[in-house]
């Protein structure tokens, strides 16, 4: 009698090692310790890192050397390398039962390409797992990176519920939420929350880069609001390029309404509408305070906390000692205000929101006065 899936012995092939695949390679291992896990990155140099930091088993030189002995394929690629990384398999005669899979953030391109050359022969189950890290590469890869999370699921008409299950089987390392979606319909969502609010940022910096600065140096300035809003902005450039030229059309469609919601505020500025302005700040700010707290989502949280801290030698030291007494990691540090006889504030940032929240019953304890702005 056949072996069932569960018991015989299973090969995962992550095409991709960055965080992402680095990631989902450990979630694997952590929930099927017997599955051989080989991995294959165009960067010879992080194929050996990730071997050499046990993320994967073994390396493989080429997609199509190790694709025809895998049961289990992860895509964990920017879009325009998962669609040509799936015309290379349809190239290969791989396993009949093996289950395909993608990380890429637009869903419709990838899956009707997936279709189109792969056929029926092979079941592809296009995925987005909604969490990152503002670390990146294999070395900051971790199995409960997308713990809590969504993972969207877009499968095609092919896909019966038994592939979808087989799928979270593989996954289930990850612990994440995971939710079944049209492809289109995770696409103009993903415009809208993760893909459009990141050209948004992307503007704004370049509004104060060509911001007549009168000699001020102003975005020395930039510390507060405008830091949080556009840190965003900071983002790996050849990797948004591809998101959003590959989403191109749901994004058009945001500034059409973006353009639209623009022009109501000039008119409401032109005509003095008080009321109408307090209106605009207050319907946002109702449905902005609805959000969830502390939920993993589209665009990876800082993790900050702030810390009001008074102008005295050694304070800054004081506080990074009752973080360090308690084995808190601490990621970055920076001074958002410092004047002489003003007490400032100083910006933590925490790696997790766990370590955060330690952190600040930490500090809480020594008295200082911490607060957090999710």
């Amino acid at each position: 009698m056949e072996k069932s899936h569960s018991a015989r012995k299973r090969t995962a092939f992550i095409i991709g090692l960055g965080l992402i695949g680095g990631s989902i390679a450990r979630a694997i291992r952590m929930a099927h310790e017997n599955a051989a896990i080989i991995g294959y990155d165009v960067r010879s140099g992080v194929r050996q890192r990730a071997l050499s930091l046990g993320v994967i088993d073994r390396c493989a030189d080429s997609v199509e050397s190790v694709a025809r002995e895998a049961d289990f394929i992860v895509l964990a690629a920017p879009v325009g390398a998962v669609i040509e990384t799936i015309e290379r398999l349809a190239a290969v005669e791989l396993k009949k039962d093996v289950l395909i899979t993608d990380t890429g953030s637009a869903k419709r391109l990838i899956t009707t390409r997936a279709r189109a050359v792969l056929g029926d022969r092979y079941v592809f189950i296009g995925g987005h797992p909604m969490a990152g890290s503002h670390k990146s590469g294999v070395a900051a890869s971790r199995a409960d990176l997308f713990e809590n999370a969504f993972y969207f699921l877009t499968p095609d008409r092919h896909a019966g519920p038994e592939d979808i299950e087989r799928l979270k089987e593989w996954l289930k390392g990850t612990r994440a939420r995971f939710l079944t979606i049209d492809a289109e319909i995770h696409d103009r969502i993903v415009g809208v929350l993760s893909h459009f609010p990141h050209l948004i940022a992307a503007a704004l910096v370049h509004e104060l880069k060509d911001f007549p600065d009168h000699g001020l140096n102003i975005s020395r300035f930039a510390a507060g609001g405008f830091r949080d809003i556009t840190r965003i902005a900071s983002s790996d450039p050849l990797l948004w390029q591809d998101i959003v030229y590959h989403n191109r059309d749901v994004l058009i469609d945001c500034f059409s309404s973006w353009g639209e919601r623009m022009e109501r505020i000039q008119e409401l500025l032109r005509e003095g509408d008080v009321e109408g302005i307090k209106r605009f700040f207050l319907e946002a700010k109702m449905f902005r305070d609805q959000f969830p707290v502390k939920q993993k989502g589209t665009i990876p949280s800082a993790n900050d906390l702030y810390l009001d801290i008074p102008d005295r030698p050694g304070e800054i030291a004081r506080v990074t000692a009752a973080i360090a007494e308690g084995n808190v990691s601490l990621t970055n540090i920076q001074v958002i205000e410092w004047r002489e006889d003003v007490w400032g504030v100083l910006r933590l940032s925490f790696p997790s929101a766990e370590a955060r929240d330690r952190a600040d019953a930490l500090l809480k304890k020594k008295g200082y006065a911490t607060y957090v702005n999710d």
